[in-house]
């Protein structure tokens, strides 16, 4: 039985929005950079954009919200591929030049007038609260709105990708970490750099109130799994008990001593076959469906778990 196609992100906000004719531009843009960071932008809009509906946003701030995280990642095309596709961790120098992704696609955009509106994108998106990000170590108070809210959906979905999550079972293990991102910093180091802005000292790196809406957005997709797997099960159940049947029938087919009897039961099972079935190898099918039953069946149990405890973290 073929396996339920899942998208881990649910983009139905998206289609809400007329953003195709908008975004056609921008979206070519995209083309020209890697799989993964094509990918990873595309995500991390579908993010942003449900966030903003979460935090009442309006349509116009949306939509342009929206088209800055498709950006946001775009100064990648002038990353050297050796340092934006190394699976082990970069050294202090390689970091430094990941880093100018920011003022890269920040230029880019600048350069191009169709760009320029979302250049906010590529350059705010890895600025902290508290003075702690890049490329300008600015506070709360210069970091644009549209940026805060990019830089909590560009994390999550990092994470997301670099634990490579097939269910949202355990995703609230990466919300505890972006609630982490949200609280002042405990590092000595830290604070003595900031003890001339008291202020910022008491700030984390994300703004809490997006975080809580990330957090509505997250449950949202975890109840849309739900709903998707309870679907399956459904059809497995329904299977299982058609697969059951033919079984019967079987059993009494090779215990039947008349030939009419035999042809009776074996017309039967052909009625109830489907593509891939045969009189064969019911048997492997049975077991099979009913091991996928139960698997997904403990899968909807922890989603469910896991919106529980989702709900009872604190930001």
């Amino acid at each position: 039985m073929a396996q339920p196609e899942f998208d881990f992100y649910d983009k139905t906000s998206l289609k809400s929005y007329n953003l195709d004719k908008q975004m056609r531009y921008q979206l070519d843009m995209l083309d020209t950079l890697d799989v993964f960071t094509r990918r990873h932008s595309e995500n991390v809009a579908n993010l942003v954009c449900r966030i903003c509906e979460y935090l009442h946003c309006n349509k116009g701030f949306i939509e342009y919200c929206t088209i800055c995280a498709y950006l946001h990642d775009i100064g990648k095309l002038f990353i050297p591929p050796a340092i934006l596709q190394k699976p082990s961790k970069l050294t202090d120098e390689e970091f430094e030049v990941m880093k100018t992704h920011t003022t890269l696609g920040y230029n880019m955009c600048m350069k191009d007038l169709k760009l320029r509106p979302y250049a906010a994108g590529p350059l705010y998106h890895h600025e902290a609260l508290n003075g702690s990000g890049y490329p300008q170590g600015l506070t709360k108070k210069d970091i644009p709105y549209e940026g805060q809210i990019i830089r909590v959906a560009d994390e999550y979905d990092a994470i997301v990708s670099k634990r490579q999550y097939k269910s949202h079972v355990g995703i609230s293990d990466t919300l505890k970490i972006i609630i982490d991102n949200t609280k002042p910093s405990t590092s000595p180091e830290y604070s003595d750099a900031l003890n001339h802005m008291a202020e910022n000292v008491r700030l984390g790196k994300d703004n809490p109130i997006i975080v809580r809406a990330l957090f509505k957005v997250v449950i949202d997709d975890i109840e849309y799994e739900i709903y998707c797997t309870q679907g399956y099960v459904e059809k497995l159940e329904s299977d299982i008990k058609r697969i059951k049947q033919m079984l019967k029938y079987k059993s009494k087919m090779e215990m039947a001593k008349k030939e009419k009897d035999k042809n009776y039961y074996f017309e039967g099972i052909k009625m109830l076959l489907q593509d891939g079935e045969n009189i064969d190898n019911l048997e492997i099918l049975y077991k099979e469906y009913t091991e996928a039953h139960s698997t997904r069946k403990a899968i909807i149990d922890n989603l469910y778990h896991e919106i529980k405890v989702i709900k009872k973290l604190r930001v």
